[in-house]
């Protein structure tokens, strides 16, 4: 079932965003930055456990970013995945977003789903605000991947 995050997924979402993390597929994130983000998230759970989850986050006039896309590994190949972006876009078209981008290390799923790949420079520098505090910075590697709605 995906719905909405609550405060009580916070630590199973972490630890979820934590495995991909450790094996560098994607950047970790804090509990802090979870609890004060809550409302951008989307969970997908079985059996009262987070096994899947994604965040929208506006970021700029009708620009947003889908992010922190996991799914535990038993959980992979099922759709879960595409369920979870689906939902951040739907919500996205509600918000009136435009445009949704990612940065990720996994493009050729976001391309399945119609993103496409672009240049780091075509997004609004307040974007890269966040970049300054991450782990990888100015070294990153993700790519940018955008989707016009």
């Amino acid at each position: 079932m995906i719905r909405k995050a609550k405060i009580k997924d916070i630590k199973q979402i972490q630890e979820l965003i934590g495995t991909f993390a450790k094996l560098d597929e994607m950047l970790p994130r804090s509990l802090n930055e979870l609890y004060e983000n809550i409302r951008d998230f989307w969970v997908n759970e079985d059996k009262g456990k987070v096994c899947g989850c994604a965040a929208l986050h506006i970021s700029w006039d009708d620009l947003a970013e889908i992010k922190s896309l996991a799914v535990a590994k038993h959980k992979q190949n099922q759709g879960l995945g595409q369920d979870l972006v689906a939902a951040c876009l739907a919500e996205a078209k509600v918000m009136g977003a435009k445009k949704i981008f990612v940065l990720t290390y996994k493009p050729d799923f976001f391309k399945k789903m119609g993103f496409r790949k672009i240049k780091h420079e075509a997004l609004p520098h307040k974007i890269w605000a966040e970049c300054i505090n991450c782990c990888k910075f100015p070294n990153c590697q993700e790519i940018a991947l955008l989707k016009v709605l």
